[in-house]
């Protein structure tokens, strides 16, 4: 690629990870983040995600793995520091409030008291979490804990977050909230990495998707260069007409095929002048066009896509772990 080391907040290649009878979690990821820009890791649960991220914290030791993660080595301590985490199942100390935790984090972060106090209040307003700063971790919702864990994670004022399911657990406003404060963490100029299986929720928020599945990236790409290349016209015809009849006179005139889908004629083509031969074509025979329309996939259609096994046309196994065979 075009871009220098210094554009990417994380450059990675090779990053395998095998457990102890032969069980594979990461079969070799490839993927590239730019710096500044918001990066969604979706998958179903089971595909690696977490193990990713946990390897990139040194909380898991891989197999396998070079690259870099804010321009050093992957596992360089003092790159860390510049780094803000929230695991997916974050257990905090119960009998902590909240300022008390986010104190707690600042200082093995080797934050300054006297830049905690600032910071604190400022974090605890962001997440709209104010209110109850001085109660125990131990009598909030779900919901609560993840708006703190969220907090704790920005401490250290970080150049890349790495959230993994920030929006687990969280009601629609909560959500709603995240999103506005990932939107907030891009415009500041931070990189932020999130993973979910809630496809709808990187859809609104982010440039740049990666699918990953058993433990392999199957698609990569911003949201514009994997949806719009399967963008397409589609036609409907009123319910009398005879589809596979409408569907051979539009084979006959367009070059890139066309499928029958719910009685739907669908086209390969965004390209307004590419279908109007199948528009005139299907006149000339007497078919009625009732509507006719460009169809663009949503995340949801292209994560579909990426779990069929394109040789039996059935969706895979979802799961990320699977044996290494042997021979």
């Amino acid at each position: 690629m075009s871009q220098g080391d210094g554009d990417w907040a994380l450059d990675l290649s090779h990053v395998a990870k095998t457990y102890r009878g032969g069980v594979q979690a990461l079969r070799g990821i490839e993927m590239r983040v730019k710096r500044g820009e918001v990066f969604g890791l979706l998958g179903p649960n089971g595909a690696g995600k977490s193990t990713l991220i946990k390897i990139l914290m040194t909380v898991i030791r891989p197999s396998r793995c070079q690259g870099t993660m804010l321009g050093r080595r992957v596992g360089d301590q003092g790159t860390l520091a510049r780094v803000g985490y929230l695991p997916e199942h974050h257990r905090f100390p119960d009998y902590l409030t909240a300022r008390q935790l986010l104190h707690y984090v600042g200082a093995m972060g080797k934050i300054e008291r006297k830049d905690r106090v600032g910071r604190i209040g400022e974090l605890l307003e962001m997440v709209d979490m104010t209110d109850w700063a001085d109660k125990k971790l131990g009598s909030f919702s779900k919901g609560m804990r993840q708006r703190v864990g969220l907090a704790q994670a920005l401490i250290n004022n970080p150049d890349l977050v790495l959230l993994d399911e920030p929006t687990d657990g969280v009601d629609p406003v909560g959500r709603r909230d995240i999103r506005n404060i990932v939107t907030r963490l891009k415009n500041e100029g931070k990189t932020v990495f999130l993973n979910s299986h809630l496809l709808s929720e990187l859809e609104m928020v982010c440039e740049r998707v990666a699918i990953l599945l058993r433990g392999e990236v199957r698609l990569q790409g911003t949201m514009s260069e994997l949806i719009d290349r399967r963008a397409g016209y589609r036609i409907r015809l009123v319910p009398e007409d005879d589809m596979a009849a409408a569907r051979a006179t539009v084979g006959t005139v367009v070059q890139g095929g066309v499928e029958l889908v719910n009685r739907e004629l669908v086209l390969k083509t965004a390209d307004a002048r590419e279908v109007q031969p199948a528009i005139d074509a299907l006149r000339r025979q007497g078919f009625t066009i009732s509507h006719c329309w460009v169809h663009k996939p949503t995340l949801e259609d292209l994560f579909l896509e990426a779990v069929v096994d394109p040789e039996t046309g059935e969706p895979m196994h979802v799961g990320a772990a699977r044996k290494v065979r042997a021979g």
